[in-house]
């Protein structure tokens, strides 16, 4: 079956900017992060952390503006063969390292706002994190992509372990460990048979560059078991039913945000499907989109039913993430422009608000030292800001309109319409109802409930904690009532991505 190659067959080296602009996106957060260990605990060392996440995130709204948009090619682009380093980004990618960058800043005012212990130690690690954050999402080797997959992985694990306190923290660290360390390896034995599909093609050359592997891995058996090790790779890191067991105990007993936040708040599960196994595995693709999507269909409800069962509020945030990652999928494998561009913007409308949610409960945490729901209570007397920002936050999970949800699930919606049909359809929506059910549920037990005993002795908001989530809901709701702009640059290059599928 011969598939159009959309943007791969496009690569314009023109549009390689003046300066190696993707080198120094990388190598910012990677040498800021050896500055700051050197540093140690000095007060220069926690300025210095911070104004290297700030220049990341400007440094990524250049690149915003040295791209065309309206290119369907990959640009930017920087090749060292030597080192199988190949690098470009599109309007897609863009987004995704703007989520990043503007997470890991917040992260590093959130570790100021939280009093922790060692933050200049936070720090370095925070930024070890983003290196291989932003690695993933600028390179075109889906090797190098296993590569700073681990590397994140391993800043994770550190931070958790760091700060792990309890039995039941240790616990919840072993078996985030085991899923991680069993995604990764499904992955890179995948990223092996796409090289050795490529060798038996091509006469025995190994290759894991992207324009080498679009179109040259034969449809059979290579396809389909590099669909396979791929797919379930990434889907353990997304995290996506039933392969999410990680999460909510990593939630309830992880380091409150930070670890989730890096975990989830960037998708970078659903950006490496994008990237790599939608182009690279078309056939197998087209094979299993019904079953795929399927299962992401009972995970929306199947979550949202256990959503309803937590009397742990972050558990219950776990869940409504793994219930709002089906959604993402079944719009990226809805094959279909719309719904890709849709998962782009939900992703990156999911990735703030979910986060910006764990920042409240984190908030919430220091001044109760509980988040079961039991014994939280009247709490929007004492902190109405905060109250309010997780209830935005919740909202923009949902979709309301005013948030980059509302269009992105649009968005969504119209595709799945278009590719399964109005019943599949309305029953995905009638989850994401769910969905507002159970986190509206969560705020009233929460916020609104009459206060009991000490809920009166509750500390006010503090300025790091107004600074913290003002940005979040500033950038959510930029984005939610400013959409064109974003819509803009995602248009071109997810019209590409689907065009490869087009019958």
């Amino acid at each position: 079956m011969n598939l159009p190659l959309g943007n791969f067959s496009e690569i314009s080296w023109a549009a390689q900017a003046p300066l190696p602009l993707l080198l120094l996106v990388q190598l910012l957060p990677a040498f800021g992060a050896a500055a700051v260990h050197f540093l140690g605990e000095r007060r220069s060392a926690v300025t210095l952390g911070k104004i290297v996440a700030l220049a990341e995130l400007l440094l990524i709204f250049w690149a915003v503006r040295s791209i065309d948009p309206g290119l369907p090619a990959l640009q930017l682009a920087e090749h060292f063969a030597p080192l199988a380093y190949h690098v470009a980004v599109d309007g897609l990618s863009l987004v995704f390292l703007l989520v990043a960058a503007l997470l890991t800043f917040l992260m590093t005012l959130y570790g100021m706002s939280r009093g922790m212990i060692s933050p200049g130690h936070l720090f370095a690690v925070l930024l070890i994190a983003e290196t291989g954050l932003v690695g993933m999402l600028v390179t075109v080797n889906v090797l190098w992509f296993a590569f700073y997959s681990g590397l994140e992985l391993w800043a994770v694990v550190y931070l958790l372990r760091r700060w792990a306190s309890s039995r039941a923290e240790i616990l919840a660290l072993s078996r985030f460990v085991q899923y991680q360390a069993f995604g990764w390896a499904l992955f890179a034995a995948g990223c092996l048979v796409l090289g050795w599909g490529h060798a038996e093609a091509t006469g025995g050359r190994w290759s894991f560059d992207l324009f080498d592997l679009a179109g040259a891995v034969p449809a059979g058996k290579f396809q389909t078991a590099a669909f396979y090790l791929l797919f379930y790779g990434l889907a353990v890191r997304t995290p996506l039913f039933p392969l999410h067991g990680w999460l909510p105990n990593m939630a309830q007993h992880g380091l409150i945000a930070v670890g989730p936040a890096l975990m989830v708040g960037v998708k970078v599960g659903i950006y490496g499907m994008l990237r790599f196994v939608l182009p690279l595995t078309p056939a197998a693709v087209q094979t299993w989109q019904p079953y795929v999507v399927g299962f992401a269909m009972a995970g929306v409800f199947f979550t949202a039913a256990l959503a309803f069962q937590q009397t742990n509020l972050r558990r219950l945030l776990a869940f409504a993430v793994v219930s709002h990652t089906s959604l993402l999928v079944i719009g990226l494998f809805s094959l279909h422009e719309a719904g890709i561009q849709g998962t782009v913007l939900l992703a990156a409308n999911f990735g703030l608000a979910v986060t910006g949610m764990w920042f409240v409960v984190g908030f919430v945490f220091r001044r109760t030292g509980t988040t079961e729901l039991g014994e939280l209570s009247g709490l929007f007397e004492r902190i109405p800001f905060l109250a309010i920002a997780f209830l935005t936050f919740g909202l923009a999970i949902v979709g309301m309109p005013g948030t980059p949800g509302f269009d992105a699930a649009h968005l969504i919606l119209e595709a799945s319409i278009d590719q399964f049909g109005a019943l599949s359809t309305v029953a995905t929506a009638l989850g994401n109802v769910a969905a507002a059910g159970f986190l509206l549920w969560a705020f009233q037990k929460a916020f609104l409930s009459p206060a009991r005993g000490s809920g009166h002795d509750v500390d006010r908001t503090l300025p790091m904690e107004y600074l913290v989530c003002g940005i979040a809901l500033a950038a959510m709701l930029a984005i939610g009532f400013f959409t064109e702009p974003w819509l803009n640059l995602t248009e071109t290059a997810s019209h590409a991505a689907a065009a490869r599928f087009a019958r």
